[in-house]
């Protein structure tokens, strides 16, 4: 009789820091798991921790800041050769703090539909996806009203 193994998904949360079309992504320090690799930051969630108190937890550890949890953006599932991952992205919003690097070697802004020419992550990639698509969509909506009314909400 074959037995199948049933997979334990290890629940990580991250967030987007989003300023216009830019977002930040954080490049993993030497000696890290999936060092040098650029990533949404965040970390794993803890037993009886949820997504949103878990992202406070971990860019106050991580980068020094205190931050407010807002909409959710997307899941996105990826097997490493070592552990399978689930991750649950949110947008957050800075509160106070000035960022640091505890866990990262870099950060940096980038626009949104460049963010697939950055060297992310396998489990953020389709993260990045998502926020083009809702960009694209954004912009093609902002596009129609200003058609339609002949000026556009994006300025005012």
């Amino acid at each position: 009789m074959k037995t199948t193994k049933k997979t334990r998904f290890i629940d990580v949360a991250a967030a987007v820091f989003r300023e216009n079309d830019t977002v930040l992504v954080a490049r993993r320090a030497k000696g890290q798991h999936l060092e040098y690799k650029w990533e949404f930051p965040g970390g794993k969630i803890e037993k009886d921790e949820t997504p949103e108190q878990c992202l406070q937890r971990e860019l106050k550890e991580e980068f020094g800041v205190s931050v407010e949890v807002g909409e959710y953006v997307g899941e996105s599932v990826f097997r490493y050769p070592d552990k399978d991952i689930r991750l649950l992205v949110y947008q957050v919003e800075l509160l106070s703090g000035e960022m640091s690097l505890n866990v990262h070697d870099e950060i940096n802004w980038v626009q949104i539909q460049d963010l697939l020419l950055v060297d992310l992550a396998e489990a953020d990639i389709p993260i990045a996806s998502i926020l083009q698509k809702k960009l694209s969509l954004q912009k093609d909506k902002s596009q129609e009203l200003k058609e339609a009314w002949g000026f556009d909400l994006i300025n005012i």
